[in-house]
């Protein structure tokens, strides 16, 4: 039987089934707290660090790798923007998923600004009272207190930021430029992964960055450089199938990134142990300096790529210490990361002026930094005491591990769920 016209027509030209605009590749049925484990830790990496003359910062990763508690801030910050905006985008559309992404770099403006006059008037009376301008030169304040007019209009523009300071607004200018990387994501994520890393190349060849005051440089955390990183996090939570099979568990690949760590902690040990000082070979040196920090050397997104890769290899979303009572208060200033990262900037000035000005003995470094972080973890347990108590914060309904993240749930039931999951992600405590 010959075929119709009508079967012929179907043969030549099937029908091409609608494209969806964005499939997330895993299965997220609520938060990973692999996510806020490490954002947790970063947290408390970055209040020791930041501690000057604290020797408990030397619990803190900066010291035995070329990267630090910055790296895992970024990425997690990419990863965790691509789920939040990433299921916005799936229930409601780009437009509202942009929206959204906007609102929260809009949130983490006002932060930044509202830290940033709570931070200057800290440092102000303290070198004020105790005699000590030093304190106003170590942490770029001098050009606010001699013309604060132009320094308040220079911070508006995030031109103008303190030592210390520098996190939030590379993460502002990150979040505000996701809608499009996250539209990139959804259509041609190896497209972005191209582009990201030809703007990354453009910013270490050509000196690529955003203006900074005072003086002619630029930002301490390049965000041409940066977002990298960012773009990254993205990829591997929404497209990991971009990266072409990379982030498998490989042997030779895990060996490989091991002694990645175990060079560059071989390196390292050079800086801090003066018998060392000799015995890394001029030529190499010459292959890895600089360990540059504000255009993200090479050495330093190795580095970090080695530890996520081991980290997400050997530690599984369902890994049992996860769940201990005793991890608890990481994971809760993990979810709280805004409000804690503010404080925690806080807080390690005090500590400073307080081992500066009062005692600066071992037992008062040790006292100062238990007493910070169990303040950082007390002020994330009040918040997310409250935001469970007011019915902010409610955990996600399962969802079938058959299905694909992007299908919607039957019925209204699975509408309020996928609802209750956006929610969840798009809290201001999910990203810092």
């Amino acid at each position: 039987m010959l075929p119709t016209a009508s079967s012929a027509a179907l043969i030549a030209d099937p029908p091409v089934p609608p494209r969806e605009p964005l499939r997330l590749d895993r299965v997220f049925p609520g938060r990973d707290p692999r996510l806020d484990f490490f954002r947790g830790l970063a947290l408390w990496f970055i209040f020791l660090d930041h501690t000057p003359g604290n020797l408990f910062a030397w619990l803190t990763p900066r010291n035995y790798g070329f990267s630090d508690a910055t790296e895992i801030f970024i990425f997690i910050s990419g990863y965790s923007a691509a789920i939040a905006y990433g299921r916005a985008w799936q229930r409601k559309g780009l437009a509202f998923a942009s929206a959204h992404a906007w609102q929260r770099a809009w949130t983490l403006y006002v932060a930044h600004l509202v830290l940033l006059m709570f931070y200057i008037a800290e440092v102000a009376w303290v070198a004020t009272r105790y005699a000590n301008p030093a304190y106003v030169d170590e942490l770029n304040l001098n050009e606010f207190l001699k013309a604060p007019h132009i320094a308040l209009v220079e911070a508006l523009l995030l031109r103008f930021k303190p030592a210390n300071l520098d996190v939030l607004p590379l993460y502002i200018v990150l979040l505000a430029a996701f809608p499009p990387m996250l539209a990139l994501i959804g259509w041609r994520p190896r497209w972005l992964l191209a582009l990201s890393a030809a703007v990354y190349a453009g910013a270490r060849l050509f000196d690529w960055n955003l203006p900074a005051y005072p003086g002619d440089g630029g930002w301490f955390f390049n965000p041409f450089a940066w977002q990298l990183l960012f773009v990254l996090g993205a990829v591997c939570a929404a497209a990991p199938q971009a990266l072409g099979g990379v982030l498998r568990w490989r042997p030779w690949l895990a060996w490989l990134a091991a002694g990645w760590l175990l060079f560059a902690f071989a390196v390292v040990m050079t800086w801090h142990v003066r018998a060392l000082e000799d015995a890394l070979p001029i030529w190499l040196g010459n292959l890895i300096y600089p360990v540059d920090k504000t255009n993200l050397g090479l050495t330093r997104l190795l580095h970090f790529l080695a530890i996520a890769y081991l980290a997400s290899g050997l530690i599984g979303a369902d890994a049992r210490f996860l769940g201990r009572r005793r991890l608890r208060p990481i994971l809760v200033c993990g979810r709280q990361s805004l409000y804690v990262f503010c404080f925690g900037i806080y807080l390690s000035f005090f500590m400073q002026f307080i081992l500066v000005e009062i005692d600066g003995s071992l037992l008062a470094q040790a006292l100062c930094s238990a007493v910070g972080i169990a303040a950082m973890c007390a002020l994330a347990a009040l918040i997310d005491w409250y935001g469970a108590a007011g019915g902010k914060r409610k955990p996600a309904a399962p969802r079938d591990a058959r299905a694909p993240v992007g299908a919607p749930a039957s019925g209204a039931a699975g509408d309020r769920s996928d609802d209750r999951q956006m929610r969840a992600v798009l809290d201001p405590g999910a990203a810092p």
